[in-house]
Formats: structure tokens, C-alpha cells, sequence
């Protein structure tokens, strides 16, 4: 397999001129993206209520980045990471994709590049059993994906795999038989001596489907589903599955992986049927650095917005180190792109940060100035990692004020360049809702 990572650099350097180092390489990559899950459960982060080991080491012996930001909630996200573009333009609706966008996804950039490409877990892209093709239009040779709202993710799963509806799930736990399709997918790449994109979007730690008329199954031996903590420790469970399995193909050396979330950490969860459409639910709240933090998933707020980010690539990127630059869910595409040596033909707004994963900087290399984020409601923010501006006006210094409680009143001094600067990001991306 053809995995290389060249730095560029021509004689000019030699001589001492600055030049951009040029990366050039196409590692296998694997993608995982947690459901409702924001830093604050992981111990990386300073989550001290469950155990995430697997994550953690993952961190420990990569790259944790402190400022990555998504949507605050998941369908935006998903399309946001899927083409590159904010949710905005695209004027999608919930759990819909746009056709035109379907062969601009990053699934269709690293596969023109030559890579093998697949997904497993959660789509909500459409409902599957009106569009059962959909993954392959938009890229992904190969696919497995539970029946969004239409039956279990969790035990004894309602999934589509290529096309046709699986019926051998009775007494199984689905997200082992998504670790297991991606094993397989990733045995039989390395047999192919070809490249491959792993998406594994998971649907830990998103509680049971709550709309379809026969309640999915309660955890086997239990009189309830599993509650969040348990949904935690299953996900560090599962990665744990899926980096053993990189292992033991002997991958490792070759495979770039990348842990993200959809949006922040749930506020509740649901434990028991009562019945109809009522439930029995739990509170979701966890303990970071020793302070107890609320679920924040649907605000915009921090804990709504602030997702983990972990990059690991022993031998590439620096292990235990963390890395302060902006990241929102636009520069996922293009990011892949570029470690996977692949073209963007469409216009985006992400930017690449691949550079930071490996220590890189230039002149000539575009840096992110500002992150952006929205909601439904047409409430949004641009942000630099301490100033957060809203399309209302109000500014906050999120570093002394994360729960957003008082907006800055006296704006003077350098304040009002950095007011300006964030106005100016607005009218930059042309955002339409400026109040």
C-alpha cells in the first residue's frame, strides 16, 4: 500500500528562503464521530464521571484539540462535515441531504483520490427504506446503517447493509456489528492494496428511537436501557474494538485516526417506557476538573457547541500534545482531502487543518480566523477561541463567562476591533440573518 508522509522542501529552503512545507501523503483514515457526546465525558478532557481509557490513550498518545466546534445539534453537523459547507447554504431539511450536494461529499473527494470508502452507524441523511442507495450516491462503496426511525440501533438492531435490510441481528448489539463491518472493510482493503476511508459514525452515546409504534428492545437482563454512563463506556468500548483491529491487520503505522462528536453531551436520556410517547428519563450532567456540567446539546452555548477533537497517528503526529487552533465542522472535508491527496472541485468554507496536526505553519497557508455555528431558530455565532459574537450583537468573553450569563455592555479599547472583526466574518460568509 502506498502510504507515504513527504515533506516538500525545495532547495530555496536549503538556502534559507521561507518556503510553505508541502504535505503529501494519503494515510488510511479512519473518521469517528460520537452522537451527543461534547468533551466533558471524556477524561482527556477533565471528564471524571465515567471511563473513557481507550480515548484517552488515543490522546495521550496523539493530538487533543481544545477549540473544535459543530452545530448544535446532529443533522446539521452531519451535512456540514459532509460537504464542507455551512448548513445555511443548503437549506436542508431535517434529515434530508440535498441531491445536487451528492457528489461533493467528502466520501466522493477520497474516492476519485483512490481510496476505498465506507460507513457505518448512524446516516440520518434520509429514511432508508425510501432511499436504500443513497450512501453510494454520495460515495461510500460499502454501508451499514441502522433504520432511523424505523427500529433499533442499539440491541437487536434495525440495519441496512449494501442495499438490503439485515435479518441475522436477533441477540445482537449493534454497535459491535458496526466495529465488525468496518473490520472487514478494512481486512479486505488491505488485501485489495488500497487506501480506505472508515466513517464510523456511531450512534453512542444518542438514546433510543422514542417514535415508532413497537418500543425496541431494554438491555438484555435489564428492565431498561442503557443510561448514558453505560452508553459512554460501550463507545470507549467500541473504539477500543476498532483501534485493536487496526492492530492486528498491522495498519497502525499506516492509519490516521480522528475522534469527533455531533454536538455537545445530551441533557436527558431515556431509561423506561411508560407508555405511549411517555418515558422515564434521567438527567445527563458530568464532572469536568472537579465541577459538575449540565448537558448542553441544542444551545449554542459551549456545551452545545464545544466538541472533542483527537488526532492519532504514531510516528506522525507529536503524542500528548494538544493543539489551540479553531476547527468547525466545514473544514472536515477539506482537511481529508488533503491527507488523502484528493481535489475539491466545489466551492466550501472549511479550511484545511491538517497543517496542525503535524506542526506545520506558513505564510501562505490559510489560517482560520473565526469559527462559525448555528441553529435552527436562525440564531448563530462567529467566535475566536475567547470572543463569541451572535448575529443579534451580543458579545461575550466566553473565557470568563462560558454559560454566556451577561453580554459585554461597554465595548472600548481593543474590544471594539474585535467586535469589528467578527461583524466583518458575518458579511464574510454572507450570513443572511443579521438582526
Amino acid at each position: 500500500m502506498k502510504v507515504t508522509l513527504f515533506l516538500f522542501l525545495t532547495c530555496s529552503m536549503l538556502l534559507g528562503a521561507k518556503v510553505e512545507p508541502k504535505i503529501v501523503l494519503q494515510p488510511n483514515i479512519v473518521l469517528i464521530m460520537a452522537d451527543d457526546v461534547g468533551c466533558e465525558p471524556i477524561g482527556a478532557y477533565g471528564g471524571e464521571r465515567w471511563k473513557t481509557p481507550h480515548l484517552d490513550a488515543l490522546a495521550k498518545g496523539g493530538m487533543r484539540f481544545d477549540y473544535c466546534f459543530s452545530m448544535p445539534v446532529c443533522h446539521p453537523t452531519r451535512i456540514c462535515l459532509m460537504t464542507g459547507k455551512y448548513p445555511f447554504r443548503m437549506k436542508s431539511g431535517w434529515g434530508t441531504f440535498p441531491k445536487i450536494e451528492e457528489k461533493n461529499t467528502v466520501a466522493q473527494v477520497l474516492k476519485k483520490a483512490g481510496y476505498a470508502t465506507a460507513i457505518a452507524g448512524k446516516w440520518q441523511l434520509c429514511l432508508m427504506k425510501k432511499d436504500k442507495e443513497q450512501p453510494a450516491r454520495m460515495g461510500f462503496d460499502q454501508w451499514s446503517v441502522f433504520g432511523w426511525h424505523e427500529g433499533a440501533r442499539f440491541h437487536e438492531p434495525y440495519i441496512y447493509q449494501d442495499g438490503r435490510l439485515r435479518t441475522d441481528t436477533k441477540g445482537k448489539y449493534g454497535p459491535e456489528l458496526y466495529v465488525d463491518f468496518l473490520g472487514e472493510f478494512m481486512a479486505n482493503s488491505k488485501k485489495a492494496n488500497k487506501p480506505f476511508f472508515a466513517y464510523y459514525s456511531m450512534a453512542l452515546a444518542h438514546d433510543v428511537t422514542d417514535d415508532i409504534p413497537k418500543q425496541v428492545p431494554y438491555v438484555p437482563g435489564k428492565d431498561r436501557w442503557m443510561n448514558y454512563g453505560e452508553m459512554i463506556e460501550s463507545m470507549d468500548d467500541m473504539i477500543g474494538k476498532l483501534v485493536t483491529k487496526i492492530d492486528q491487520l498491522g495498519l497502525r503505522k499506516n492509519t490516521i485516526i480522528l475522534f469527533t462528536g455531533d454536538n455537545g453531551t445530551a441533557k436527558r436520556s431515556k431509561l423506561r417506557h411508560i407508555k405511549g410517547r411517555q418515558y422515564e428519563k434521567e438527567e445527563v450532567y458530568s464532572i469536568r476538573n472537579g465541577k459538575r456540567i449540565p448537558g448542553g446539546k441544542g444551545t449554542l452555548l459551549d456545551i452545545g457547541t464545544n466538541v472533542p477533537l483527537i488526532a492519532n497517528w504514531p510516528g506522525r503526529i507529536k503524542a500528548g500534545s494538544s493543539n489551540g487552533a479553531l476547527v468547525d465542522f466545514s473544514d472536515w472535508l477539506p482537511t481529508l482531502a488533503e491527507l488523502g491527496v484528493g481535489k475539491v472541485g466545489h466551492k466550501i468554507d472549511g479550511i484545511s487543518f491538517a497543517p496542525a496536526l503535524f506542526g506545520l505553519s506558513g505564510e501562505k497557508r490559510k489560517v482560520r480566523s473565526f469559527a462559525f455555528s448555528e441553529s435552527r431558530s436562525g440564531k448563530a455565532w462567529v467566535r475566536t477561541q475567547r470572543y463569541k459574537l451572535y448575529n443579534n450583537g451580543q458579545l461575550y468573553d466566553v473565557q470568563k463567562d462560558a454559560m454566556e450569563k451577561k453580554p459585554i455592555k461597554n465595548v472600548t479599547g481593543p474590544l471594539i476591533k474585535q467586535r469589528e472583526a467578527l461583524q466583518s466574518a458575518f458579511t464574510q460568509i454572507k450570513y443572511p440573518n443579521i438582526k
